[in-house]
């Protein structure tokens, strides 16, 4: 079974994270939190861009992660290849450090300029809800796996451990950015461990203090750790304003203009030209 997994883990991981996809859109059109959908054109346009991402990254890139992780450990390099620890101890630690690493590479993008201008795409979308969570530019998609590269080369984590993170991780990208309503004492016990839609939604305010914070993908404690928690938007879930005040042009949300987001000077919420977001 893991090897059937292993060596169909692109069409597994399709499968398992659309499966996905498909139950947090139906649970955003019958219990939205506040009914971010606009046009469709926006929902092509953002389903659009994984789309040549992969097409990018599959002419770029000679290994998938799976791939890479499977020669590490056909060559024993790595900590866990060099270690005979229990496969779920592993998996965890695994998991543990990709979101660590996740959570300082997405802190990085705020705070670096090259970095803030492949990952701004992200944020200048007006809407909060599902597709958003795969609005990213290629370019930040693939600094993204070559910061998980790294990370893999230097565990040599299992390739069964790195087709889960990666399903998880792409899992929790999209359950974050949810149109979902959820219950306050939920979303309450929730968010001590996890991301929430709610804790989410936060970053993408157009207040640069709410926008430089809450920062992790699966684990809340990061946020928490490491002093970029923030717990709720100043001006409240359905009253903030979303995105980002230089872009909200019709030109930028058109795929062109998102497509060539790295390329533009303008004004950073910081009010300096091309400075540190953060």
């Amino acid at each position: 079974m893991i090897a059937w997994l292993l060596t169909h883990a692109a069409s597994t991981r399709f499968a398992v994270v659309a499966g996905v996809f498909a139950v947090l859109l139906v649970l955003q059109l019958r219990m939205p939190r506040r009914g971010d959908h606009s046009a469709p054109g926006r929902y092509v346009r953002n389903l659009s861009l994984p789309l040549i991402s992969a097409a990018i990254v599959y002419l770029l890139l000679p290994l998938t992660l799976v791939g890479l992780a499977t020669l590490l450990a056909e060559r024993q390099l790595g900590l866990f290849n060099l270690l005979d620890w229990p496969p779920l101890i592993e998996l965890a630690i695994t998991i543990i450090v990709f979101d660590l690493a996740i959570y300082w590479q997405h802190r990085a993008m705020h705070e670096l300029p090259w970095l803030w201008r492949l990952h701004r795409l992200h944020h200048t979308d007006l809407d909060f809800e599902l597709t958003l969570g795969l609005r990213f530019h290629p370019f930040e998609i693939l600094f993204s796996l070559l910061c998980k590269a790294l990370v893999i080369a230097a565990l040599g984590a299992a390739p069964l451990a790195v087709l889960c993170c990666e399903i998880l991780l792409a899992a929790f990208a999209l359950f974050s950015h949810a149109d979902i309503r959820i219950a306050k004492r939920w979303d309450q016990v929730l968010r001590r461990f996890v991301i929430t839609p709610d804790w989410h939604r936060v970053h993408h305010s157009v207040h640069r203090a709410e926008t430089d914070s809450n920062y992790g993908n699966l684990l809340s404690i990061w946020d928490r750790l490491f002093g970029s928690a923030t717990e709720q938007p100043r001006d409240g879930h359905l009253g903030m304003r979303l995105g980002l005040d230089e872009f909200r042009d019709e030109a930028s949300q058109r795929l062109r203009g998102m497509l060539m987001q790295p390329f533009l000077d303008a004004t950073t919420p910081t009010g300096k030209n091309d400075k540190p977001h953060a």
